[in-house]
């Protein structure tokens, strides 16, 4: 019988989740068409250079789905889910205080974290947990309610957790077991025709509209599936002009001459969509809910340590002009001007600077008319021409960017008493609340540069130092 390896179910996931996300939110699929558009054009104009970054089969098929949960043992159930499709939880991202509105959730992403299994298919999935205990956000009365509805729905059912748990411990399953575990995860994040509570609903959204979403209904969903585009200004354009609602400006990075760098984001806006309200009387009658959105991504370079801070350094500058610059200047005009002044226009300087991760390859030409001899340092072999930096894709995201897009579909900005202490979160209890270790982004990039500096030794039969 055939068996269906990680990779494969986890393509197949993807697949049939997109799928899925387009007959539920149509306006997806234009979004999808329109990336397709747009990265052929972007491939059909710079050639080669264009995949420097993936390649355009990679580029066309990858998404990062965002999904919700509510609790800790929800969170743990889909850890387990995502373990059988090859993905682990990546990152620890608070986004509490990451924008102005209540966004009362921290998350990790699940994804590949081996480069050959990013290659064959790279799915992630951003999840989000809601921080139920957080007094900023839920006073005692409101965490008790929440713990009682939370603690008695079941998202995921045990047939599902334990092919789930059987498809990771094998590394596949066959055929009929395989189709049988996408059936069925898929449907865990089907948008679901089952009345919400309106009372209730109602009264989780004057907190926050995401805390709604999460714990105002007895299933989670998807939340959004998001394309990547090689040329992301150019797809914010096109879909204006289909008459498509855009979120008012691209989170991330600016727009510059140079190269790009860690994640640009945006969507369309929060769409209507109907749902069945129950009333207090037992009455039900048709409504409509604005929660899910269509996000679009630009996937730049992975910035080192010192490259995360001169980022933030320049984040801060950029609002800090912002704040003193003339009516109707955007954030994107200020953080251009930045970034031209701070940062350099290269990829080789990026890498002698040490302020991004890069794979290095060896040019034979360059080592033919230089001689090496014992040890050599990376910044010489760069300089020389003899190892060559290959960008590492980032493969994360950011925690101001993810808040913003939340931020940017809300309708209302919530309550929070700032009077409250809040709850604590780090990776190390989101290690905990997942049951297995929750990798720091920037270990797995490193240990890829290294992997690639150490091969380039052996080749050269020279000690290389940084």
């Amino acid at each position: 019988m055939t068996a269906l390896e990680t990779w494969e179910l986890r393509a197949e996931f993807a697949r049939r989740l997109s799928a899925m996300y387009g007959r539920e939110v149509p306006a997806y699929n234009t979004l999808v068409e329109v990336s397709t558009e747009v990265n052929e054009a972007y491939v059909a104009k710079h050639g080669a250079e264009a995949e420097r970054l993936g390649s355009i089969a990679r580029v066309t098929a990858e998404r990062h789905g965002a999904i919700r949960v509510g609790s800790p043992k929800e969170m743990a159930q889909v850890a387990r889910i995502f373990a059988a499709f090859g993905m682990y939880p990546v990152g620890f991202y608070d986004l509490r205080d990451a924008s102005s509105s209540s966004v009362p959730v921290v998350s990790t992403a699940f994804r590949p974290i081996d480069g050959a299994e990013l290659a064959k298919n790279p799915f992630r999935v951003f999840t989000s947990m809601l921080a139920a205990e957080d007094p900023r956000f839920f006073d005692r009365e409101l965490r008790a309610e929440l713990a009682e509805f939370i603690g008695a729905r079941q998202l995921f059912g045990e047939e599902l957790l334990n092919l789930a748990d059987r498809a990771a411990a094998n590394g596949g399953l066959h055929a009929d077991d395989a189709d049988r575990l996408l059936e069925l995860a898929t449907a865990a994040f089907e948008l679901s025709g089952d009345p919400v509570d309106y009372e209730w609903y109602k009264k989780l959204e004057a907190v926050s509209a995401v805390a709604s979403d999460i714990g105002g209904v007895s299933t989670t969903h998807i939340n959004h599936l998001t394309p990547r585009v090689l040329d992301i200004d150019e797809l914010y354009k096109r879909m204006k002009a289909r008459g498509i609602s855009m979120i008012d400006e691209i989170q991330g990075p600016p727009r510059w001459d140079g190269p790009d760098l860690l994640l640009r984001q945006t969507s369309f806006r929060a769409l209507g969509e109907n749902r069945v309200f129950r009333y207090a009387d037992g009455s039900t009658s048709e409504g409509e809910l604005r929660v899910r959105f269509g996000e679009v991504e630009a996937r730049g370079i992975a910035l080192t340590v010192a490259g995360r801070d001169l980022y933030d350094r320049m984040v801060a500058e950029s609002d800090a002009r912002l704040a003193l610059a003339p009516a109707g200047t955007t954030r994107v005009e200020v953080a251009a001007e930045v970034w031209a002044e701070c940062l350099p226009r290269t990829e080789k300087e990026l890498a002698l600077q040490g302020l991004a991760f890069f794979t290095y390859r060896l040019d034979e030409d360059a080592l033919d008319s230089t001689s090496l001899a014992g040890t050599a340092t990376l910044a010489d072999l760069i300089e020389a021409g003899i190892a060559v930096p290959e960008p590492i894709v980032y493969e994360d995201f950011l925690p101001r960017s993810a808040a913003g897009i939340f931020q940017s579909n809300l309708t209302e900005e919530g309550s929070k008493d700032e009077a409250q202490t809040g709850t604590s979160y780090d990776i190390h209890r989101m290690s905990r609340i997942v049951g297995s270790e929750v990798h720091d982004p920037n270990d797995l990039y490193q240990r890829q540069q290294d992997e690639s500096i150490a091969a380039l030794a052996h080749r050269l039969n020279i000690t290389v130092t940084h």
